[in-house]
């Protein structure tokens, strides 16, 4: 009579392997497309000079002091309440965080890096996690633009 231990064993081992998982599963995420859009009444574009970035990030660096930035077009403007100031290296890199008093829960991020050849770039976003849109500050032609993005355009979920 043969013998039909190992290969029991082995009938027994792959039916084990198949049931047995070894990594859970990741839960997805769905983006949810219907969040509130916060900056609906603003437009695509907010212009904003390289000076009044460059006045803002400087002047202010008292945390919980109310400040504003204003747009070029005198028209649009974001107020609030500083929430931190960094500086670092010398001051050729900067940071302000505003907490927005209009817009529930964003808050305006700037921040200011000086280049090796005394150049000034600035970089900055308005965001909530709460809405569906968002402002990106970008250079174009010389000119500082906040450009309106889609929430899930820049965030993965």
């Amino acid at each position: 009579m043969k013998n039909l231990r190992i290969p029991g064993f082995s009938l027994l081992f792959i039916l084990l392997c198949s049931i047995v998982a070894a990594q859970d599963r990741i839960p997805l995420n769905e983006p949810d497309l219907n969040r509130p859009k916060l900056f609906n009444d603003l437009p695509d574009q907010i212009p904003v000079t390289a000076n009044d970035l460059k006045n803002f990030i400087t002047t202010n660096k008292e945390t919980g002091k109310q400040v504003q930035l204003n747009a070029s077009d005198n028209k649009t403007g974001f107020s609030g309440k500083i929430v931190s100031h960094t500086s670092k290296y010398q001051n050729t890199m900067s940071s302000v965080v505003v907490r927005l008093n209009n817009f529930n829960e964003a808050t305006l991020t700037l921040s200011s890096s000086t280049q090796p050849d005394g150049t000034v770039l600035y970089t900055g976003r308005i965001i909530s996690f709460k809405s569906g849109d968002l402002y990106i500050l970008q250079k174009k032609d010389e000119q500082y633009i906040l450009i309106k993005r889609n929430y899930y355009e820049l965030i993965n979920e």
